[in-house]
């Protein structure tokens, strides 16, 4: 029985964040099998998974031109869903029963033959995926960094406010006569814009703006 009541499965597992638990290799992402069905058994202890392909009692098929497939199928709260993938070396290249080369532009390069050690590691990484299915770090395969949650927010960070230091502006004053030359220098702007533009940089009382829209005037 699942230790959650309201949601379902794929909620459960895929709200799990993963992320301190995987490592990526030549493009591809790995998460730790033994982490990843440790937190599905936690969550749900009756979740079972199998490794076999259709009636053999191989975990694998092969072709000899294609190379070997594994399978593994999960099931977890009466659902079962199964999931495939191919045994590959360390440049992502299909393994074979033997190995082979292929060409490429920087020349020709070799692939080894499949080993039982390659089949299990596929096998578990298979199961990985397979899990992925059902949540469990579903969102790094779906080219995301973080899963969602119901409960968090989007933080919004707000800049404060800078602190706006302004002049004392007094009649007679160092600045009072550079204020007045402008003032009448700008006056066609208008009163209103001229003293909003002024209040950006001086402090000054009503009874210095009522000076500065005499000048205007």
């Amino acid at each position: 029985m699942s230790n959650s009541k309201t949601k379902s499965v794929f909620e459960t597992l895929s709200a799990i964040n993963v992320n301190d638990k995987v490592e990526k290799k030549n493009g591809l992402t790995y998460l730790s099998w033994a982490w990843a069905w440790g937190e599905v058994k936690k969550n749900y202890p009756n979740a079972t998974y199998e490794v076999q392909c259709g009636d053999s009692d191989l975990p694998y098929v092969y072709d000899e031109n294609l190379g070997y497939m594994c399978r593994t199928i999960v099931t977890i709260e009466g659902e079962a869903l199964g999931m495939w993938l191919p045994v590959m070396d360390g440049s992502n290249k299909a393994m074979k029963d033997k190995p082979y080369e292929f060409q490429t532009r920087y020349g020709t390069k070799s692939v080894a033959g499949a080993t039982m050690f390659d089949i299990n590691k596929t096998l578990m990484r298979c199961l990985v995926k397979n899990l992925a299915m059902f949540g469990l770090g579903h969102y790094i395969y779906a080219g995301e960094d973080l899963p969602e949650t119901e409960s968090e927010t989007p933080k919004v960070t707000v800049a404060p406010k800078k602190e706006v230091k302004t002049i004392k502006l007094s009649k007679g004053d160092a600045n009072w006569d550079k204020v007045l030359k402008y003032v009448v220098a700008n006056k066609s702007a208008g009163a209103d814009k001229l003293i909003s533009q002024l209040k950006t940089k001086y402090g000054f009382t009503a009874t210095i703006e009522k000076e500065i829209q005499k000048a205007i005037a």
